[in-house]
């Protein structure tokens, strides 16, 4: 009878091993998953809205009709891409960044338009410097996961 308890435990033991580490290994693998696809996510706005800022150096996107109209897709569908995997801040500056490039007007030849076009530089550069501090922030709890793991 000593045997076969010592035997039902050490296999308990075991499995209870089995089910934390799939847990561990599964919970590992979102975690990773979901940092790809905030990349993803973060790569497709930005490059949704770097066309058309550069577009809005001669035409205003709101009146230009079929072009602007498929620009603006683009930069939707980038951004319900950011809703759905990203922090409520990095959420805000997409929109602001969205809004501040639907209503751009062309920044050729005069300065206060060339102005209105670097503050839209610049919130896309604080856009993208948020993003990374999120997708960085994300890599390092899951780094501090597994330092606090192997303790």
């Amino acid at each position: 009878m000593e045997n076969f308890l010592s035997i039902a435990m050490g296999a308990g033991i075991g499995l209870i091993g089995v089910v934390f580490g799939s847990w561990f290994a599964a919970r590992r693998q979102d975690r990773m998953w979901l940092r790809e696809q905030k990349l993803k996510a973060g790569a497709g706005f930005n490059t949704a809205l770097v066309l058309p800022i550069d577009y809005l150096r001669e035409t205003q996107l709101s009146d230009d009709g079929a072009g602007g109209n498929e620009l603006a897709d683009r930069m939707q569908e980038a951004r319900s891409a950011l809703y759905l995997l990203c922090t409520d801040d990095t959420v805000e500056l997409a929109d602001a960044l969205a809004r501040r490039v639907w209503k751009s007007r062309p920044s050729e030849g005069r300065g206060d338009r060339r102005a209105e076009h670097q503050q839209t530089l610049d919130l896309l550069r604080r856009f993208t410097h948020q993003l990374r501090r999120e997708i960085a922030a994300h890599s390092l709890s899951r780094i501090s996961g597994r330092v606090g793991a192997g303790k």
